[in-house]
């Protein structure tokens, strides 16, 4: 494995990767959804703008039997606003577009990285200057898990 910047790329051992849950969806819950923007300054009467309910599951996955849930740990996405403790929402069924944010394994090693198709052929991008990009090549064991779909996590 080479990595694109001199120092050597930070790679989460698999027995640090903790929490990895399908999904599984049962019961539909439904919660009110408003059709208004949200002021970041001055409140707003948002009540008059109540347009229905959403179900979370139905807004967040498009294909039940191939997303899972992980939770993050380690800082080399910080940049794409993926953070420590986050829950991401993953689906396996969506084939990756270079500037996604991918789950990979690279040589039996879990990789959290953005894809990107290069000259060479695939770029592992950390969104994290102290952390290295990593070049996949000829020989590396390299698997696609799934796409990023969505991003949780506590704004507190």
């Amino acid at each position: 494995m080479k990595s694109q910047n001199k120092a050597e790329p930070k790679i989460v051992p698999t027995t640090l990767i903790t929490n990895i849950a399908k999904v599984s969806v049962g019961t539909q819950i439904l919660l009110p959804f408003f059709s208004s923007t949200v002021s970041a300054g001055f409140p707003s009467p948002a009540d008059d703008f109540l347009e229905g309910s959403i179900d979370l599951n139905q807004f967040l996955i498009d294909n039940v039997a191939a997303t899972f849930l992980v939770r993050v740990q380690g800082e080399s996405m910080l940049g794409a606003g993926i953070f420590p403790r986050d829950i991401l929402i993953i689906d396996r069924s969506k084939n990756p577009k270079s500037g996604q944010v991918i789950l990979a394994i690279l040589n039996g090693e879990f990789l959290l990285k953005r894809y990107k198709k290069n000259d060479l052929g695939v770029l592992l991008e950390s969104a994290n200057p102290d952390y290295a990009n990593v070049q996949v090549v000829e020989g590396d064991d390299f698997q696609i898990w799934g796409v990023v779909k969505y991003v949780i996590h506590d704004p507190n």
